[in-house]
């Protein structure tokens, strides 16, 4: 089945806009250009469009991280929009700044956005979109994580990630017809 959903995680408002848990955001708002939409009924930013030929919602839950699974199980639920189907872009502190890969289902890793939205819809068998930010410690910084991911990318990081938005921007086509796998060796051997 074709992604028919792509969910971008992030937390709302000007304070939080340019840090790095917002990386799932950044694509989103890339995908979209202006034509979200405040939907009070989902608590989100939403629009529908056509991707691939395929019509696709894409989603940024105006909860925060944490209550994700508000917006994505709401909005999944009306339109009938089975787990298999959904795209959830996240910052990844286990990829490098520069890298993006894909997965379907497994654990959070941590992830509290991930987390409600699978207690929200009842599986982890939903497609990931993981955007390298780094992890304090691989990148020699003594930052606690949570404030690590609360902030701004360093200078020389943003580029790389920004990078990694666009290979995965490339890659958002095949997903929406249902190429997994081309897309993953696509997107995953990218340089």
């Amino acid at each position: 089945m074709p992604i028919r959903l792509i969910v971008g995680l992030g937390n709302p408002g000007p304070d939080y806009e340019q840090t790095r848990h917002n990386a799932g955001f950044w694509l989103v708002d890339q995908l979209a250009g202006n034509r979200l939409a405040r939907e009070s009924r989902y608590n989100a930013l939403a629009a529908k469009t056509s991707i691939a030929g395929q019509e696709v919602w894409l989603l940024e839950p105006q909860t925060f991280m944490n209550r994700s699974g508000q917006s994505v199980g709401a909005l999944a639920r009306f339109y009938k929009i089975p787990a298999d189907d959904i795209l959830v872009v996240h910052d990844e502190l286990d990829l490098p700044p520069g890298s993006a890969k894909i997965k379907k289902g497994g654990s959070s890793g941590g992830h509290n956005g991930l987390k409600d939205i699978t207690a929200a819809l009842g599986t982890q068998d939903y497609w990931r979109l993981r955007i390298g930010i780094g992890h304090p410690r691989t990148l020699n910084l003594q930052q606690p994580v949570v404030d690590f991911v609360l902030h701004r990318p360093r200078k020389e990081e943003q580029p790389l990630i920004d990078e990694a938005i666009g290979k995965s921007i490339d890659v958002i086509p095949m997903l929406c017809e249902g190429k997994f796998e081309a897309a993953m060796m696509k997107l995953h051997s990218a340089k």
